[in-house]
């Protein structure tokens, strides 16, 4: 092809909580989902890192929103403008005289309605995008951690992303059972400030629960490897003075136990769904979890006892979408699945 330094491919994972963006196989961007504007003019001011830095600590001029909701997009001009931000950003490493044809494949997830997959497509191409393949997430999942998707056998994918929990059984390149639930990494973080609300009187923000849960989160009350409790400083809710509280790996065991509970119910779900000749693959197989989720401590031991299948956890399992959606997009003839 003469011309084909004047086509551009990305894969981008637009995600709920962060945003990855591939281009010939390295990562050229991997941001935070967050756009700071201002209030008046509607104007972008940041995006990714330096929106999340302002994110909680603005003025009455400056707002900060997250575009995606539950893994689908919520503000339409928000995801426009940020979409269009990152590709731009991309763009600005490599200068070129022409504005290049860009092909993009974006991963959605799998429970998204006509509607939200039209928001995504058009405001890819809003954003910029003349060839635009959308890839359901959990079918990413699987193409990133390495499943041959097209084999007529049974593979089980869970991604605990942070809007979305996809579930999918996948065979001979098509899904054949999904579930996806409005239950993961926010809903976690949520837990967690409600707890030290209730437990320790502390007021947290979104940003400094996202701290614990990284720094202590786990679904199991005894692990191997025990990290050091976390010490969180914040206002009392009655008296507004500074308090501190030391939050141990234990009691945010316990805190987020209703929520992984419902994650636990749709993978069951979703294996009762599933017909015995793949059911037996999957047994066999095991099944992989993938997204940020998938590192909170405990999670695979916790539920290959409550399932009786082993649970597998995928490296790097944060970029496990976006690495499909670049395999993806190398392949954008020959798979059925992307739908454009």
């Amino acid at each position: 092809m003469a011309f084909s330094f004047l086509t551009q491919e990305l894969a981008i994972d637009l995600g709920t909580a962060n945003t990855v963006i591939f281009q010939n196989d390295q990562i050229v961007l991997d941001e935070p989902s967050i756009v700071a504007l201002d209030t008046s003019s509607g104007k972008c001011l940041a995006l990714g890192q330096r929106a999340k830095m302002m994110h909680e600590r603005t003025n009455p001029g400056i707002k900060t929103v997250r575009p995606l909701k539950d893994g689908v997009i919520a503000d339409f001009n928000a995801a426009e403008m940020m979409i269009r931000g990152f590709i731009k950003q991309v763009n600005s490493k490599h200068k070129s005289i022409f504005n290049p044809n860009l092909k993009i494949v974006v991963g959605i997830p799998s429970g998204s309605t006509e509607v939200e997959i039209r928001a995504v497509r058009d405001s890819t191409e809003h954003a910029g995008g003349r060839d635009v393949y959308l890839i359901f997430e959990p079918m990413a999942a699987a193409l990133g951690i390495g499943l041959d998707v097209e084999a007529p056998k049974g593979n089980m994918v869970v991604d605990i992303g942070g809007g979305t929990t996809e579930i999918a059984v996948i065979s001979l390149g098509g899904i054949v059972v999904q579930d996806s639930i409005r239950t993961a990494g926010d809903a976690l973080t949520k837990d967690i400030q409600e707890y030290l609300r209730q437990q320790h009187n502390i007021k947290v923000g979104e940003i400094t629960a996202e701290k614990i849960k990284l720094a202590v989160g786990a679904v199991i009350p005894d692990l191997d490897v025990e990290p050091e409790p976390y010490t969180v400083r914040g206002p009392n809710l009655m008296t507004a003075h500074p308090v501190e509280a030391k939050i141990s790996y234990q009691e945010i065991a316990h805190c987020l136990d209703k929520t992984v509970v419902k994650i636990e119910n749709a993978v069951i779900h979703a294996l009762e769904q599933t017909p015995p000749e793949l059911y037996a693959d999957i047994v066999e197989n095991g099944i992989f979890l993938s997204g940020g989720g998938a590192l909170l401590r405990g999670l695979d031991k916790r539920l290959t006892e409550k399932v009786n299948i082993p649970f597998h956890v995928a490296e790097d399992p944060l970029r496990a979408v976006a690495r499909g959606t670049c395999l993806a997009l190398k392949n954008t003839a020959n798979y059925s699945f992307l739908m454009r």
